[in-house]
């Protein structure tokens, strides 16, 4: 039996570790439509208005205007700048190598929220609209890092950060290109065990105080709110 062709993004990597059943029926069977609570909403249309904002100068939305500052800041520093920048990485013999993000063959792909590239510096920020930054997780960080590494060649370090817009809080964390192949292989141990489970076809189910969220209904851990 042939390796199953593995594909995945941040995303997809943490929704299996929450639960492999969860990751089961949103992203293969797709018998589950994982759709966006209020919070979630709320995130996607900063995003949007963010990206707009920031590339065709359009006026911030009543409801975002309190994160105006934070942005003008970003904007301000000196660079080529990309929003909402989709890239993929392909593995190869040697390492790896930039792609299209919806390319077939791809292993890993990623979205930059906002990236400014100034030669052999580059910034990169992800936008979080979550109301506090005690469970910030930098490997996303990372992903985007490795990607925007392959995609410019010419830069040497980037400095990155989650930035919380509710809770004005800042997590930084600065990249350097002698460790692109680090920051990918900080994936691999999850890309194992999701090969693993998909060859072996047994998707458990996690207990955690997420259930209550979770649109797998025909979960017997499923918790109607």
């Amino acid at each position: 039996m042939s390796e199953p062709k593995i594909q995945f993004s941040y995303s997809a990597l943490k929704t299996f570790e929450q639960c492999p059943k969860k990751y089961y029926h949103t992203k293969i069977a797709c018998d589950v439509k994982d759709v966006p609570g209020q919070a979630a909403q709320y995130g996607l249309q900063f995003h949007k208005a963010a990206e707009l904002y920031g590339s065709e100068n359009k006026k911030l939305p009543s409801e975002f205007r309190d994160q105006q500052k934070l942005l003008d800041t970003l904007l301000a520093i000196e660079g080529d700048k990309y929003f909402e920048l989709e890239m993929g990485v392909r593995q190869t013999d040697g390492g790896y190598e930039t792609c299209e993000f919806s390319d077939e063959d791809r292993w890993f792909r990623c979205i930059a929220d906002y990236v400014c590239v100034d030669k052999s510096k580059g910034y990169s920020v992800d936008y979080k609209t979550s109301k506090s930054a005690r469970y910030a997780d930098t490997k996303q960080l990372d992903g985007v890092a490795a990607a925007l590494f392959l995609k410019f060649p010419e830069l040497d370090t980037i400095k990155s950060g989650l930035l919380f817009t509710v809770c004005n809080e800042f997590v930084r964390k600065t990249h350097y290109r002698e460790h692109l192949d680090s920051y990918l292989a900080g994936f691999i141990p999850t890309v194992e065990a999701l090969t693993q489970t998909m060859e072996t076809g047994v998707w458990n189910a996690k207990t955690s105080p997420l259930c209550g969220w979770c649109p797998v209904k025909q979960c017997e851990h499923h918790i109607e709110r």
